[in-house]
Parts: structure tokens; C-alpha cells; sequence
């Protein structure tokens, strides 16, 4: 009596098959551990609370209700489970932001912090794309272990260009509205452009971020869908043409 196939085990070929194994997890992106777009909105709030408050209540006053409002949202969000640093991501703005106020006695001081960070930021980001080490590109290497030369790729080397080109100008356009605004004493209209140039913009800079991501983890990353298909369809034995 015979017994069917792999009855007793697995046959010689199945034993010579490699297991594939799953990819390991990826890694949470930058933006997700601190906070993801919900931490720019959350970010929005105290500001916009400072503002109104400003016009009815002295600078001082104005500042202490923007950062109560600050740690009321940080509980709330390690209420929920959020981790600690992305949680008190706007928090620590905002206190940095009131010292400055402190110090300086000037409302518009409390947007003196966003606007040279901007500045920073833009700095950092043009600059890697000039010195052809995009920022999104050692992003990307970095939460990959470190270990892709993905700089000898041209396509993925453009593709970072255009997503580090393309924070570049948030930045950029945040430092130049905000900083002419703050020249000019338009307290309040520092605060509408943190709000719009905010998580919109950050929205639009994030899509093209995750569009080279996506771009370089296809071109590079082995062990994708089709690849995978690919191997186990050639590492199954020839298929024997029926006997006449």
C-alpha cells in the first residue's frame, strides 16, 4: 500500500526549498515618533489660544494660558498612549517660546523660535541636496540599517533630491513669510501663517517624502511580492511532460 506523497515528511525537495522568511518590520517613520501630522495640529492649538488671548489679556497672561493649554494637551495625548516624546513635542515649543517672551518682553518673540528653526531647516536641507547626500535619502538608509549604497542609484538619488528639494521649500517659505511678518509687528498674522503654512504644507512635503521612499524600497529592497513569487516559482521542480 503506497501512502501519499509527503505523508511521512517533507520529501527531498521540499527539504532543499529555502523558508522564506518574512521581512523584518519596518521601522516607524521620523515624522510618526514625533507625533505624525496629528502633532502639527495638536502644535497649532497653543498658538492660536496665545493669540486670542493676547487681545484681551496682557503678553504676560497670554503666554501662561498658551502654555496651560500646552500641558493640558500633553496629558491628554499620554492619556491615549501616545509616547512621551512625541506627546510633549508641542509642549517644549511652547515653553521655549515663552522664555524667549519672558526675557525679551515682546509678544512677537513667541514666534522667534519657528521662524530661525525654519531658517535651520532649510539650511540643512539645501545644503544636503548641493553636497548630493539628500536628507530623505540617509533617512531612508538609516531606518534600512545603513547598509544600501543607494547613492549609485540614479533614479532613487533624484527621487531624494526632489523630496529633500521639496522640504526644503516649506522651510524656506516659512522662514521668508514669517520673518517679514515679524519685522513688520503683525503678531497676529504670525499666528495665521504658522496655522497655513503648518500641517498643510507638511502634508504636501510628507506625500513626496513617502512617494521617494516607496520609489527607493522598490528599487532596492530585496524581497518584494514579485521577487518573492519569482524564487519560489523557480525553486519548484521541473514539471515532468506526460508519457505517451
Amino acid at each position: 500500500m503506497s501512502h501519499p506523497e509527503g505523508a511521512h515528511g517533507p520529501s527531498p525537495a521540499d527539504s532543499r526549498k529555502p523558508r522564506d522568511t518574512p521581512p523584518p518590520a519596518p521601522r516607524p517613520p521620523v515624522l510618526e515618533s514625533l507625533g505624525g501630522t496629528a502633532g502639527f495640529v495638536y502644535s497649532t492649538v497653543p498658538v492660536a489660544v496665545f493669540v486670542i488671548a493676547l487681545a484681551s489679556l496682557s503678553t504676560k497672561a497670554a503666554v501662561l494660558a498658551a502654555v496651560a493649554t500646552g500641558a493640558v494637551l500633553t496629558v491628554i495625548r499620554l492619556v491615549r498612549g501616545e509616547r512621551l516624546l512625541a506627546a510633549s513635542g508641542s509642549l517644549t515649543g511652547v515653553l521655549v517660546a515663552a522664555g524667549i517672551v519672558a526675557v525679551t518682553g515682546s509678544a512677537k518673540d513667541f514666534f522667534l523660535l519657528g521662524i530661525w528653526v525654519a531658517f535651520a531647516g532649510f539650511l540643512a536641507t539645501f545644503g544636503s541636496v548641493l553636497f548630493r547626500r539628500p536628507l530623505t535619502g540617509m533617512a531612508w538608509n538609516l531606518l534600512h540599517g545603513g547598509t544600501y549604497a543607494w547613492r549609485e542609484d540614479r533614479q532613487v538619488l533624484r527621487a531624494h533630491d526632489l523630496a529633500t528639494l521639496a522640504a526644503a521649500l516649506v522651510l524656506g517659505a516659512r522662514f521668508v513669510v514669517k520673518q517679514w511678518l515679524y519685522v513688520h509687528d503683525a503678531t497676529g498674522w504670525l499666528a495665521v501663517a504658522k496655522i497655513a503654512m503648518g500641517t498643510p504644507l507638511t502634508a504636501v512635503a510628507a506625500l513626496v517624502v513617502a512617494w521617494a521612499f516607496r520609489k527607493t524600497s522598490k528599487r532596492l529592497v530585496p524581497g518584494r511580492p514579485a521577487e518573492t513569487t519569482a524564487r519560489q516559482q523557480a525553486d519548484l521542480p521541473p514539471r515532468r511532460s506526460p508519457s505517451r
